[in-house]
């Protein structure tokens, strides 16, 4: 219980940190409590329809909202098996709360949850940066301001949706690995199991991540049998039982019933047609009726077709590689570079001004540019490239470096040597496989840069730290460093400081 404590024990040289994060980050949740609290504190009896209504901060989920404003497993059941759960205290809080006021408080409740998370994922990153990595103090905090103004890691600590709890469970998961590797140890079994419940609780393919850490920790010993089955397939098949627990209990009742009323208003719907076809036609042959009715359906639902292929969300939908329950997710058309430059590594880390904050589900294209006819455009384009640049200079650094030097070992060496930028690059390769790869969510990657996107300046550190006795250099590379945070920082606080305000 002690080393648990200690985790989340700020330091002594952590304080300026934490005290200025706190700010930054309640700052930003009032934007966003003080856009919807008129509307959502009022007390309602369809809160799932109310917050996905009007909640519109780009693509991101309200539903955090709903759960604590009547418990229920609104989340994707499979995707998020035990985050409806571990909101569950705070959903009684606000019950207490509204009886007590008469007002929801799920706004202020949320925002205290993300600003924990938010907080505690910088804190993991400076140590990581500072006690695993050693780079010196100043850059430490370079390289975490860094990662907070990255466009959609600072949307991400502020909105009602999980990402910010992953980044939250995915930091201290490095952090965690870091201190084994630095002490030529590994994640033992109950550290891993209790991680994998955590992560993969508030989301289950960030869950494969904790094994992928475990196994650049164990090396070899991850293949142990009494590990494989008690660390991973046993916490993997009860993680999905529960889920198919849940999903019977919870969801399954519910969409019967939606069924029904379907069904119902289908039957009523038919029977319409086929009234109209009477009076038409002005027969009683029953199967003269019933094939007319039979074709005015069928061209309606042409027809309905035609529509919704016009409306945006297809347009921003490719096509998929095969058809089926997970593979019909996919997409092998959307061209990938443009992603690559205007979403992951643009959005993500810039918003665009145009569409600013749109979703593409709704209102925004898929591919939105910088406006090159403002200097600002130009400016966009070369931070994007400057970050991938120092971030690419730092896996040189780490891996082509390094080679001459006889290391034996990933989990040993200089800073904890490869071994934490192994398991980091992991878990980007990881979302860069799905997202890039298989096509899943590409059409709205950004979303989930809270994911994938602090291993950036991770990798950044590992320059730093190669350049640390060259001075001259290493001033250069921190002013560019800086100069490009002060960019990202400003021109996303000042663009969601409008759309909020």
């Amino acid at each position: 219980m002690k080393s648990i404590t200690d985790i989340f024990k700020i330091r002594k040289d952590e304080r300026w940190l934490a005290m200025v994060s706190v700010v930054v980050f309640s700052f930003l949740n009032f934007l966003t409590v003080n856009m919807y609290w008129r509307r959502f504190s009022v007390l309602s009896g369809h809160y799932h329809r109310l917050f996905v209504r009007w909640f519109r901060i780009s693509g991101f989920d309200p539903l955090t909202y709903e759960v604590i404003s009547y418990w229920d497993t609104a989340y994707n059941v499979y995707r998020h098996p035990l985050l409806a759960f571990f909101m569950w205290p705070f959903a009684q809080l606000n019950q207490l709360l509204m009886t007590l006021t008469g007002k929801n408080f799920a706004t202020v409740i949320t925002a205290i949850i993300v600003i924990f998370c938010s907080l505690y994922s910088a804190i993991f990153l400076f140590r990581i940066f500072k006690d695993i990595i050693m780079v010196k103090m100043r850059e430490a905090y370079l390289l975490t301001a860094l990662t907070f103004s990255m466009a959609f890691i600072m949307l991400s600590a502020m909105v009602p949706d999980h990402f910010i709890m992953s980044m939250f469970a995915l930091t201290l998961t490095l952090y965690l690995s870091g201190k084994k590797l630095r002490n030529g140890s590994a994640l033992n079994m109950w550290q891993t199991i209790a991680m994998f419940i955590l992560t993969a609780g508030i989301s289950l393919n960030n869950g494969l991540k904790i094994f992928l850490a475990a196994l650049v920790t164990r090396r070899k010993r991850f293949f142990e049998w009494r590990y494989l089955l008690l660390a991973v397939v046993l916490p993997c098949a009860m993680i999905w039982c529960f889920a198919r627990w849940e999903y019977r209990t919870y969801v399954w009742p519910k969409e019967m019933a939606r069924n029904e009323v379907k069904a119902k208003k289908n039957r009523e719907y038919t029977e319409k047609i086929r009234q109209q076809v009477r009076d038409l036609i002005g027969s009683k042959d029953s199967a003269a009726v019933e094939a007319l009715t039979k074709k005015i359906k069928q061209q309606k639902a042409v027809e309905k077709y035609r529509r919704d292929h016009k409306k945006i969300w297809n347009k921003n939908t490719g096509k998929p590689i095969a058809q089926g329950e997970f593979m019909r997710w996919t997409d092998k058309t959307t061209s990938r570079w443009d992603v690559a430059v205007e979403c992951l590594f643009g959005e993500g880390i810039q918003l665009h001004r145009g569409y600013l904050l749109g979703d593409v589900l709704r209102n925004r294209p898929l591919i939105v540019r910088y406006d090159t006819n403002y200097i600002s455009g130009y400016i966009n384009y070369l931070a994007e490239v400057v970050i991938i640049l120092l971030f690419i200079a730092g896996l040189i650094c780490a891996f082509v470096r390094k080679r001459h030097e006889h290391s034996g070992s990933l989990s040993t060496g200089e800073g904890g040597g490869r071994g934490l930028l192994l398991t980091a690059l992991s878990f980007f390769l990881m979302d860069m496989a799905l997202h890039m790869g298989l096509g899943f969510g590409i059409n709205e990657i950004y979303i989930m840069s809270a994911h994938y996107l602090f291993v950036l300046p991770i990798g950044m550190a590992y320059l730093f730290k190669a350049i640390e006795t060259r001075k001259r250099l290493s001033v250069a590379i921190y002013t560019v460093c800086a100069l490009t945070t002060v960019w990202c920082f400003a021109w996303n606080i000042i663009n969601i400081i409008g759309y909020c305000l």
